[in-house]
């Protein structure tokens, strides 16, 4: 409405001029006798060209009725790898594997948002996020739907529950090694939790400048080799992506998953940092002493993302990892 008071005032003031004072065929408009000819509109810009996505998306839909967001990078023709990220964190989480050249020429590679993060669906209520098989048919749901043949799964952090989850519900059969990254494989010992972990709690609290003081703080405990400005601005929008409800339903589930670590005869890389603040190093070694023939790689002054902190050697040991498998 200012705009068209604007643009109305603009045309009685040009109006008001003397016919000497515009140019000329203005000024021939005006003079008596000939008829103002309107000016043909200007043509409207072009749409800007939507930029090229470094990724190629799928919408995923589960057995329970959700939307899942996954992104498909690299070769498609290569051997593939799902990544499966951790608590209040994303597909993005994985930026330095899913972007790295060399990964990308080689490998298929595919990150998803878990439900309730991320730009996949967030549902009301504990039981879409409390029932193991709804995690597990999940991750079935995004290898079937977008083709992955045998792929290794990357779990880090609560990732490590999923994967739990999908051995328990789908077995090993269906993939061709896993790489725990930080992950959490047991919650029986209460001493393989660092202080970190007490900090999930309040990123939940209803009042929003508990929640993102919590969440900031978070954050900073998942890095001994902190993110740049930058990243962690970036970390944190993703991070704040999860709501309040989502958060809260996540806890209070058991995670046991012993039996069928020691059944897998696949192999198993266990990715650790000796600084992790929020799974102590000692899941790691936990995780490792089950599994048959598992790999420990335990990263010296990381914290609990290896796999940003160092990525250059997480990188090397993943490619290995998925070219042993394939052997």
């Amino acid at each position: 409405m200012t705009e068209r008071r604007r643009l109305l005032s603009a045309g009685l003031a040009a109006a008001a001029l003397p016919a000497a004072t515009l140019p000329g065929d203005v000024a021939l408009a005006q003079a008596p006798g000939l008829q103002q000819q309107a000016a043909p509109p200007a043509a409207a810009p072009a749409p800007a060209a939507a930029p090229a996505l470094p990724y190629r998306a799928h919408r995923i839909r589960t057995p329970d009725g959700l939307t899942i967001a996954a992104y498909e990078y690299g070769n498609p023709a290569g051997p593939a790898i799902l990544f499966i990220h951790g608590f209040a964190q994303a597909a993005l989480s994985w930026d330095r594997q899913t972007r790295d050249a060399e990964l990308a020429r080689e490998f298929r590679m595919v990150a998803y948002d878990l439900r309730g993060h991320g730009m996949s669906d967030k549902p009301v209520g504990n039981e879409h996020y409390r029932t193991a098989r709804f995690w597990a048919d999940e991750v079935k749901a995004v290898i079937e739907q977008i083709g992955l043949r045998r792929p290794t799964l990357v779990g880090w952090s609560m990732g490590g529950r999923v994967m739990g989850d999908y051995l328990i519900e789908h077995g090993h059969s269906g993939i061709a090694a896993m790489n725990w990254v930080a992950a959490v494989s047991s919650s029986a010992d209460a001493r393989r939790w660092g202080r970190g972990a007490r900090l999930i709690g309040p990123m939940g609290s209803a009042d929003p400048a508990t929640m993102i003081r919590s969440t900031v703080a978070f954050l900073r405990e998942c890095f001994e080799v902190q993110p740049s400005a930058s990243d962690f601005e970036t970390m944190l929008a993703f991070n704040m992506m999860i709501p309040a409800h989502a958060r809260n339903s996540l806890g209070g589930r058991a995670a046991d998953y012993e039996r069928e670590l020691r059944a897998l005869d696949i192999p198993v890389l266990v990715t650790h940092g000796a600084l992790d603040r929020v799974v102590d190093a000692s899941m790691g070694r936990y995780t490792a002493s089950v599994v048959p023939n598992a790999r420990l790689s335990e990263y010296a002054n990381i914290g609990h993302a290896p796999f940003w902190e160092d990525a250059p050697r997480f990188n090397r040991e993943l490619a290995e990892l998925v070219r042993g498998a394939r052997r």
